[in-house]
């Protein structure tokens, strides 16, 4: 089976075959167009057998991706540090190229079969958009509430409250009376900014409607966890898209983070921290392990007996990620599996 190797750019994208005893056939380089799918296509029709291994196949590389999943086509993901360490390794020359990136992408998927399979987007590519598009919106609502909160300052004297609404905003400015020009020039930017926080309120009310909308007809279980609220499920649920992708619960738990790195020494055992894996997802299985941590439960309970076993609080709390990680593994999981067997 030939392999070709697709190295995507923002408006080009060079693709070359390689058979499976590392030789290879004439590079080709396309302007990325409406009529690129057809052209690669018509190219690739040479080899009746083939397979495609793109680089970044959920970046740069997603539209040729998509296009060719699209088109029947079986597509393979390989990342991009696997590609240039095969770069390295493939050859005695560092220079780099589209067609040796594109060579180093096939030579990936010609031995490596963990790779993952790229799948057409569906109901997970579009929970991501809407929760990416909710976490915009909100950094954007904080960073005009702290602008707000500025020249309330300057105009009111000691400020406004900490915790402060829109309502409580507008009433506050009928009650000021600027004196000089500038005052007056701050309380005409300060309603604009009520009036763009009301528009960002009245779009995250929208955002939750339909996020809530997509993770009941996911058929997910996972709101059934405690700490995990329908937010935090659909961010969850799109960061962990095809769970099939991770073999088991172990390299689920490596991917968001939740395995901590073995630091032990001699008779000493010590687990620190993993900064490695999607910081998003953990971000996301944090929250639950606090709300678990705080309320009362078998995630407190387990909590608390890692205390008592002197565990630090920050051991107790990454023991209990862990806990929650593997759960999360399971109901998504279960819930895919279910769902198969309904629509058999």
């Amino acid at each position: 089976m030939i392999t070709i190797g697709i190295d995507p750019h923002k408006s080009s994208l060079t693709a070359v075959a390689v058979h499976p005893d590392g030789h290879t056939n004439p590079p080709i380089r396309l302007v990325v167009d409406k009529n690129t799918q057809a052209a690669i296509l018509a190219w690739a029709s040479q080899w009746p057998e083939r397979q495609w291994a793109v680089e970044g196949a959920t970046g740069l590389g997603r539209g040729i991706a998509q296009q060719l999943v699209t088109a029947g086509e079986l597509v393979l993901e390989v990342p991009a540090k696997l590609a240039a360490r095969a770069r390295l390794l493939g050859s005695s020359s560092a220079r780099k190229t589209d067609v040796a990136d594109a060579i180093s992408v096939a030579t990936v998927a010609l031995h490596n079969r963990r790779l993952n399979r790229v799948q057409l987007e569906n109901h997970h590519t579009i929970m991501r958009l809407l929760t990416e598009r909710r976490d915009d919106l909100v950094a954007e609502h904080t960073r005009w509430i702290n602008r707000l909160h500025v020249l309330l300052r300057d105009l009111h004297p000691g400020g406004a409250e900490v915790r402060l609404g829109t309502v409580d905003a507008s009433t506050l400015l009928t009650k000021i009376r600027p004196v000089t020009a500038a005052d007056h020039q701050r309380k005409h930017i300060a309603r604009d900014v009520v009036r763009d926080l009301k528009r960002h309120e009245a779009s995250i009310k929208e955002l939750d409607k339909q996020l809530r909308a997509a993770v009941t007809a996911s058929g997910t279980s996972l709101t059934e966890i405690q700490g995990i609220g329908f937010l935090t499920a659909a961010k969850i649920l799109a960061l962990t898209a095809d769970i099939r992708r991770f073999p088991n619960q172990e390299h689920y738990a490596s991917y968001a983070g939740t395995a901590p790195i073995d630091v032990s020494s001699g008779e000493q055992e010590t687990h620190r921290l993993s900064r490695r894996g999607n910081r998003q997802l953990n971000a996301a299985i944090h929250v639950a392990a606090v709300t678990q941590a705080r309320d009362p439960g078998p995630g407190r309970d387990h909590y608390r007996r890692k205390i008592a076993e002197h565990k630090s609080v920050k051991e107790a709390r990454r023991s209990l990620k862990r806990r929650i990680s593997n759960a999360i593994y399971r109901r998504i999981l279960s819930d895919q599996q279910r769902l198969e067997l309904q629509a058999a």
